[in-house]
């Protein structure tokens, strides 16, 4: 299985080359790693709907104890044969929408890579790998979604998007850790296994609500729903892709994998329920509201994962059953319209619902994949739509709370989602011809073969459900419940309550459909001032006015600020842990200061203040080789001569330079106001008195280094010099010395450069 999550990675850095030299065909050649794959999972059907789930672990980091876990069963086979599957559709259906693209090596690159990310996700057993893999398609998504990098429209969405879900993903990783933690592992299927220790622990409600957090933001459920409308703004093949059959679906993974941990829990019930039921009526609205045909379908596709997640939060074995049909049939119906919205947008030029009719002569093999999916899409029998329909219902008849409002809800929903199948897979293809910027044709092989394909499977599945039922469906809606289920499909379920309901879709439905030339915008979607999205808005320009403002104010320009800045924060927090952290009376206490020693110290005090206070530059100098003087007379006091013969040199050689270099410069000028350099003045007295505390409390605590002895007696033995000092320097300490003369040297360096420059001659005229 790493294999195959590898293989991804592999193929996406070579795909650039590829394209150079295959061109036409790279779409094609590519595409044969993910049916390879596709036939590598279907080969795990057999032994899967017999129960059986594999799982290979190989060391990462195991003194923290993760491993690169991965793990297939029911669950994550269905995802992956969606991931592989499609993605093998889409990559061809790239080739052909894109082609002549410049950069169409980068977007197979970019494509590879979140097939391979999503892929790894689905099969991570280990937490922390499946968090890796959630942060890449996150990250890939970003690349994806702003392919079109000049368009101002592209980057603003894609960075919509990296900016909901990344901060999704940190909370998603708390909540992994806690939850890990408070269940004893970080491999899932162990966690899946402690569910009541994992319930009673204090974590529990923390790790919960953060996981949730996650699952909710890569989702796009209400109120972070709005990233997904706007990352239309990506090429077609990136929207049938990412944003209705794999990534948005992420979340729902994730739900649906640690459902076993939470069914019954009135939090996960009720948090699901609420979140799911007004996700899937706003956007089941919204889709109304929408003209442009991709926009519709992303908002048909987040009403889509509304139900999905109230269904997981139902968690009964009848919602279980629903989530596992609804999700194959939601992938295979609106995989296949986002790429017939992208095949007309191709062939005609335009995606906006009202101007577009009569193409179903002009495109009849596209018209043909519209109408199938928008029929699947509708719920209507002989369609694997109808069953997730019809198990969604009982879902929520047979819910263990609030039967009747989730009814009413789903119900409701349904009815805007059979209009806007009418929508965006009937309305296009009848009535009269429409005018259009492109004169219509049919499409090319590869821009009609995946969407006719995909909405065939909805409609052979549907008319022969045993296909998938038991062998691939069972296997997901028992890993969601973590028990086994059986699953059969049936046309029929007799009269009743969920046969009406049905009726009152159907006719609520069509009635809808044909009001829509009395009810829906001519153009564009109602902009809310209090909507999410607006908010989102706020957000980022309260974020950017925030970080213009402490950029003015951290990053001024003017040395002096930064200085203040710096010193400011570092006496201010060094003062707080020096006086909360140690014995004031210890380090303050009297001690046997000779006179001499105080008469060098206030000398040196002296001569700074006169340093700062004087008026003549000359008179600067001369004051502060007096504090330099002082310090060498300390050295000498307390027994190294040899640190005061090199202050001594030092500080006579700089007080040289600085004659010779001020000695002509004019005398101060006073540029500063009195209240700011009272300020100055303040900041230095603080910081100064601090590092006067900092060597006092140095002090104060009796020295047990075991450096001095050490160096004392393995100075001549190991470095062969009896100069302890110099064998500290040359031996012990040579790369800290290097250093040091490294950086002299490029001083040096820098100040013959400085000495070479010569003024430019003026050109004698």
């Amino acid at each position: 299985m790493l294999l195959a999550v590898l293989s991804g990675f592999l193929l996406a850095v070579a795909a650039p080359w590829l394209e150079q030299r295959l061109r036409r065909r790279t779409g094609w050649a590519l595409a044969l790693l993910p049916a390879a794959l596709t036939a590598y999972f279907a080969a795990h059907i057999g032994p899967v709907s017999a129960g059986a789930a594999f799982r290979s672990s190989y060391p990462w980091a195991p003194s923290l104890g993760t491993e690169l876990s991965l793990y297939l069963d029911g669950l994550s086979l269905l995802f992956a044969l969606i991931i592989c599957g499609i993605g093998t559709l889409v990559v061809i259906y790239s080739g052909g929408y894109l082609a002549g693209h410049p950069q169409l090596g980068r977007f197979y690159a970019f494509l590879l890579l979140f097939m391979a990310s999503m892929l790894g996700l689905v099969l991570a057993d280990n937490v922390i790998t499946l968090f890796v893999f959630w942060e890449l398609t996150s990250i890939s998504s970003y690349l994806l979604i702003g392919f079109e990098h000049e368009r101002a429209e592209a980057r603003a969405a894609a960075l919509k998007a990296l900016l909901v879900t990344g901060l999704g993903g940190l909370a998603l990783l708390a909540g992994v850790l806690l939850l890990g933690l408070a269940g004893g592992s970080f491999e899932l299927s162990v966690l899946l296994t402690r569910g009541e220790a994992l319930r009673n622990h204090s974590l529990y409600l923390p790790g919960l609500w953060l996981l949730l957090a996650g699952a909710f933001t890569k989702s796009a459920q209400f109120p972070f729903h709005f990233w997904l409308p706007a990352a239309m703004e990506a090429p077609t093949p990136v929207s049938a892709y990412l944003h209705s059959a794999t990534m948005v679906k992420a979340g729902v993974y994730l739900l649906a994998r640690v459902s076993p941990l939470f069914n019954g829990e009135q939090a996960w019930f009720f948090a699901l329920a609420a979140v799911g039921g007004a996700t899937m009526l706003v956007g089941g609205y919204r889709a109304l509201q929408a003209t442009d045909m991709k926009r519709v379908l992303a908002h048909s596709t987040v009403s889509a994962l509304g139900t999905l997640v109230l269904l997981l939060g139902i968690g009964t074995q009848a919602a279980a059953r629903a989530a596992a049909v609804y999700l194959l049939a939601h992938a295979l119906y609106k995989g296949a319209l986002f790429l017939v919205a992208g095949a007309l947008d191709h062939e005609t030029g335009v995606r906006d619902l009202n101007h577009l009719g009569g193409l179903r002569h002009a495109m009849p093999l596209t018209a043909a994949a519209g109408f199938l999916a928008a029929l699947s899409m509708a719920g209507l029998p002989l369609f694997l739509g109808y069953f997730g329909k019809e198990l969604h219902y009982e879902a929520g008849w047979e819910a263990p709370g609030f039967a009747g409002v989730l009814t009413g809800v789903s119900v409701v929903t349904g009815i805007f989602l059979f209009a806007v199948a009418g929508r965006v897979g009937l309305q296009p293809f009848v009535g009269a011809l429409t005018d259009t910027p492109k004169s219509p044709h049919e499409a090319p092989f590869s821009l009609w073969a995946g969407p006719l394909l995909l909405a065939a499977g909805g409609f052979l599945f549907g008319v022969a459900p045993a296909l998938v039922g038991s062998s691939l469906l069972a296997p997901m809606a028992s890993a969601i419940r973590g028990e086994w289920l059986e699953l059969h499909l049936a046309l029929w379920h007799g009269w009743g309550p969920l046969l009406l309901l049905t009726a009152v879709t159907f006719a609520g439905g069509a009635g809808l459909y044909f009001l829509r030339a009395y009810r829906y915008p001519a153009a564009g979607e109602p902009q809310r001032r209090w909507s999410p999205e607006a908010w989102y808005d706020r957000a980022l320009a309260g974020l950017n006015s925030l970080a213009t403002g402490q950029t003015r104010l951290l990053q001024s320009g003017y040395l002096r600020y930064y200085l203040l800045l710096i010193l400011g924060t570092a006496t201010g927090l060094g003062s707080y842990t020096l006086l909360t952290h140690t014995e004031v009376g210890g380090w303050l206490r009297s001690s046997d200061v000779r006179f001499y020693e105080l008469g060098v110290a206030v000398l040196i005090v002296a001569a700074a203040v006169a340093a700062v206070r004087s008026r003549s530059r000359l008179g600067a100098v001369a004051a502060l080789g007096v504090v330099g003087y002082g310090v060498a007379l300390i050295y000498v006091m307390f027994g190294a001569p040899d640190l005061a013969l090199t202050q001594i040199l030092v500080e006579t050689l700089t007080v040289i330079l600085f004659v010779l270099v001020f000695y002509h410069l004019p005398r101060f000028a006073t540029l500063s106001t009195p209240r700011a350099r009272l300020r100055d003045a303040v900041v230095a007295l603080l910081a100064g008195g601090l590092v006067t505390m900092l060597v006092l409390a140095v002090t104060a605590v009796p020295s047990a280094s075991r450096l001095s002895p050490y160096f004392a007696e393995h100075a001549l033995e190991k470095a062969h010099g009896r100069n302890v000092v110099n064998v500290i320097l040359v031996d012990f300490r040579a790369l800290d010395t290097l250093g040091e003369i490294t950086v002299l040297a490029v001083a040096g360096v820098g100040v013959y450069a400085l000495l070479k420059l010569r003024p430019a001659k003026k050109e004698e005229t």
